[in-house]
């Protein structure tokens, strides 16, 4: 019986809507999930590249300081109590050091 019900099914066979759909897929994958990425990417690194002495910045672990030295991978970090520490480049945020030294939009009342 049930070999009778598998050979009356019709095969799953590949035709050109299933290769649309597919497709499809792809270009919904590349634009909503690959494409910020790498924009996002290529922001951050811009950003670094661009940083130079007495930047305020944030770190990703919440560091807030002003750059005291740069190296090619490296910044000296001056922080509020005078203390120095070194970060690597890469531990710079984006976003966070752009919220803190863009200027605060007064609200209207």
């Amino acid at each position: 019986m049930i070999a009778t019900i598998l050979l009356q099914t019709p095969g799953a066979g590949f035709d050109s809507r299933t290769l649309y759909m597919l497709g499809a897929m792809a270009l919904v994958f590349y634009f909503f999930m690959i494409r910020p990425q790498t924009k996002k990417a290529k922001d951050q690194k811009k950003f670094v590249s661009e940083l130079k002495k007495g930047d305020k910045i944030i770190t990703t672990a919440g560091m807030h300081g002003k750059i005291a030295e740069i190296n090619d991978t490296t910044v000296l970090l001056e922080t509020e109590g005078g203390h120095k520490i070194r970060h690597d480049r890469s531990a710079i945020s984006l976003e966070a050091s752009k919220a803190l030294n863009t200027p605060p939009v007064e609200k209207k009342s």
